[in-house]
């Protein structure tokens, strides 16, 4: 079958789709808990600050080590299988942060975090898109992404229910990812479709032949984690409170869940790309104009729009991966999006803060915004070309 057909199920693998939304959120509850549940930790126990962003950078280096062997692991260990077997990995991971308190123990644990959470990620990502006929993709890809924003806002309020003491926090979440994996094997006896094995040289090809959906996984990454790690500083730069700038973090996150399945349903009824032009569009309207609102209220709208239509590219991305490819290539298609939105997230981060020191704390949001426009023109012009 080529990889530019339009892949058609005879009915919804319903048991798949439950599989997997019930697994990112395990994938992403993990990730948004430990992000700032380690950090915490390493700050109490008098870790230079230096050392803590090392620590997490080897999540990004596991991430990274993932979407080059997701092919061959796929070819060995059926997806659904392989799907449990990160997860299992997730929960021994958080558990060894839980058991041991060694610098060196929690780098080796941060790695394989990062691998097998990102394998959860990239299998489940092509199996949704397998288990789904395409008159629904956008809709499922809505609740994929609803799940993955409520995993990611979930994750932090661990913290002050379980406090930082003992690693009674890193041993809960095992046992909540441990249970997953259980509820995985149970569920996905009943599912009909799995993911499908990449091959060799899927992954290079699948850029080749679809630059424009790694281009808008891309941007996705650069917006949304300039969004996040960038706008607490912009905020306090401007004499806002602390209190002010966790806030304005949160209405980026709630409204962005609530809205996936919304988007989707937009990318269900309309053309998928024009869709993702308009939400481009948005992103970079929010940010360009987002110096001019002094207002509360004005700046939490504002925040609620660059959440929504940010995190829409990438629902936007995952529906036109599988409404044009199949097999082998969505796997490949999701390591792509992984790599492409580790990218994105770091270029996002790095330009914000620059232009902030460099010029004045506007300059932050307008540098985001101004190259988000360029992106939605060159996006807009290459997909009426194509």
């Amino acid at each position: 079958m080529s990889s530019l057909d339009h892949h058609q199920t005879s009915d919804t693998d319903w048991a798949a789709i439950s599989v997997v939304i019930f697994g990112v959120t395990a994938f992403s509850i993990s990730q948004g808990l430990t992000y700032p549940l380690i950090a915490l930790i390493l700050a109490e126990r008098q870790v230079s600050p230096s050392l803590i962003g090392f620590n997490g950078t080897f999540f990004a280096i596991g991430v990274a080590v993932s979407t080059l062997l997701v092919g061959p692991l796929t070819s060995l260990i059926k997806g659904d299988r392989l799907i449990v077997c990160a997860l299992v990995g997730v929960s021994l991971s958080l558990a060894l942060f839980a058991r041991f308190e060694a610098l060196w123990v929690w780098f080796v644990a941060r790695f394989f975090l990062g691998f097998c959470a990102s394998i959860i990620f990239m299998v489940s990502e092509a199996w949704m898109n397998t288990a789904c006929p395409d008159r629904i993709r956008g809709r499922i890809s809505g609740l994929f992404g609803f799940g993955m924003c409520i995993g990611f806002a979930a994750g932090p309020l661990a913290i002050p229910l379980f406090g930082l003491e003992d690693g009674f926090a890193f041993a809960m979440l095992a046992v909540y990812v441990a249970f997953v994996a259980l509820v995985t094997v149970l569920i996905s006896q009943k599912a009909h479709t799995s993911p499908e094995s990449a091959s060799a040289g899927l992954f290079l090809e699948f850029i080749r032949r679809a630059p424009l959906l790694v281009c808008m996984v891309l941007v996705f990454g650069f917006a949304d984690i300039a969004a996040i790690s960038g706008l607490p500083v912009y905020f306090t730069e401007l004499g806002y409170s602390s209190s002010f700038a966790a806030i304005a973090v949160t209405m980026l996150a709630l409204p962005t869940a609530l809205a996936q399945p919304l988007f989707g349903y937009l990318l269900d009824r309309f053309d998928r790309m024009r869709v993702a032009l308009i939400a481009a569009i948005i992103v970079s309207v929010a940010f360009l104009s987002l110096p001019l609102l002094s207002t509360q209220v004005a700046i939490f709208a504002n925040l609620a729009v660059v959440g929504a239509a940010s995190f829409g590219l990438y629902t936007a991305a995952l529906t036109l991966l599988g409404s044009r490819y199949t097999g082998g290539m969505l796997v490949a298609g999701s390591a792509a999006f992984a790599l492409a939105y580790a990218a994105g997230s770091a270029a996002g981060t790095a330009l914000f803060g620059a232009a902030m020191e460099l010029v004045s704390p506007a300059a932050g949001p307008v540098l985001i915004g101004g190259i988000v426009l360029v992106f939605a023109a060159v996006f807009g012009y290459a997909a009426r070309r194509a």
